[in-house]
C-alpha cells in the first residue's frame, strides 16, 4: 500500500465516529428497533454491533503490532446481536465506547514506523492478517453501515405510509 492511500484510508478511518453520530440524527429514534425482516439488524443492532466490531477491530490492531504471527479469530456477529441482546442494549454507551476505542487506535496507527505495516497475525478465514490488510476491512465497515441504516430507514418509511 502506497502512503497517499494509507492516508486516505486513516483519514477516513478516523471520521467514523463523527459519520456515525450525523447519520443516526437522520432516523427517528421511534424506528430505530424497526427489522425490515427478522433476519436483518435493526437501527438499534447496527449501533451495537459498530461497538462490538471496534473492540475487535481495536484487539487485532494491538495483536498485529505486538504479537505476529499469532492466531486471530472470527465472531459471528449474528449470535453475539442475539445472545447480548442487542436490541436492548444501550447505544449512547456503545457509542462512547466505539468513539473512545476509534480515537485510541487513530492515535496508535497514525505515527507507527513502516516496518509495522507488513506484520501479520494468522486470521482463520482470511489466512495472513497484516495491519494494511486491517484497515482496508475496518476503513469502509462504518459507511457501509451507515448505508445499511439508510436503507432500514427507506423501508420503515416505505412501510408506514
Amino acid at each position: 500500500m502506497n502512503k497517499s492511500t494509507k492516508d486516505r484510508l486513516l483519514e477516513n478511518y478516523s471520521k467514523a465516529y463523527i459519520q456515525v453520530i450525523t447519520a443516526i440524527s437522520e432516523f427517528p429514534k421511534e424506528m430505530w428497533n424497526y427489522k425490515p425482516t427478522p433476519d436483518r439488524w435493526s437501527i438499534q443492532e447496527i449501533l451495537i454491533h459498530i461497538a462490538d466490531s471496534e473492540v475487535n477491530s481495536y484487539s487485532r490492531c494491538r495483536k498485529i503490532i505486538s504479537e505476529p504471527g499469532t492466531k486471530i479469530y472470527t465472531y459471528d456477529q449474528d449470535r453475539w446481536s442475539e445472545k447480548l441482546r442487542y436490541n436492548e442494549t444501550n447505544h449512547e454507551d456503545a457509542l462512547a465506547l466505539f468513539k473512545y476505542l476509534r480515537k485510541l487506535t487513530v492515535n496508535l496507527i497514525k505515527e507507527l514506523p513502516e516496518e509495522f505495516w507488513k506484520l501479520s497475525v494468522i486470521h482463520d478465514e482470511y489466512g495472513e492478517y497484516t495491519l494494511e490488510r486491517w484497515l482496508e476491512i475496518y476503513e469502509p465497515h462504518i459507511p457501509d453501515h451507515i448505508n445499511q441504516m439508510k436503507k432500514v430507514y427507506e423501508i420503515w418509511k416505505s412501510n408506514k405510509n
